[in-house]
């Protein structure tokens, strides 16, 4: 007949706390990575929908994002500024591919990255809007004035600054109270330790 070595409950307690503080630190790891659009996740896709289609309509006159983007001959023509350029870039890099990235990935850091490009968009849109509407050097006013492209572009960079601002808020909300959960798992955890100390001070004798 085999002997089973005596255990101090206070042991299976201390394993059952470092079990669930691990279960909850891996909890918090993973949190702190990823985020849970929900709902708005259909809100974004559909801006980045409108964004992209805000690429192929008129920017300006007859000048398209795309051709603001790669800065054509008709560009150049309708003295496009660099602040319409700088905004249909925004647009490209941070409201359509960086939020299609963080919305497949799920990656807290991208969608970070798509709400500070989107947020910079959002003042370049106005400049573009208003560099379209003032006389340039000498007087020279722009041959055309805001497109449709230009309109959607900077309504959709809008849209998503605001849902990537809640999104991002809303994890960083969720993360606060892991912490907060741990540290009262933590101040548990220590108060039966004292308290089973005191009970039995002669218990690590």
């Amino acid at each position: 007949m085999s002997e089973t070595p005596d255990r101090n409950p206070g042991d299976l307690s201390d394993e059952a706390f470092k079990a669930y503080e691990r279960d909850l630190r891996k909890a918090e790891r993973k949190v702190a990575g990823e985020i849970d659009p929900g709902a708005r996740a259909l809100v974004v896709a559909v801006a980045v929908l409108v964004a992209m289609v805000s690429l192929v309509l008129p920017h300006t006159g007859s000048v398209s994002g795309l051709d603001v983007l790669a800065y054509t001959e008709s560009a150049e023509a309708e003295r496009v500024t660099i602040v319409s350029r700088i905004f249909v870039w925004l647009v490209a890099l941070f409201g359509i591919v960086a939020s299609m990235l963080a919305l497949v990935t799920r990656r807290w850091v991208l969608a970070w990255v798509a709400l500070c490009g989107c947020a910079i968009a959002c003042v370049a849109g106005m400049l573009a809007w208003w560099s379209r509407n003032t006389p340039g050097i000498g007087g020279v006013e722009p041959p055309s004035g805001v497109g449709i492209g230009l309109i959607l572009g900077w309504v959709a960079v809008f849209v998503l600054t605001f849902h990537w601002s809640r999104v991002v808020w809303a994890r960083s909300s969720y993360q606060l109270a892991m912490e907060a959960e741990r540290r009262r798992q933590a101040a548990e955890q220590e108060a039966y330790a004292t308290a089973l100390y005191k009970k039995n001070p002669d218990a690590d004798a």
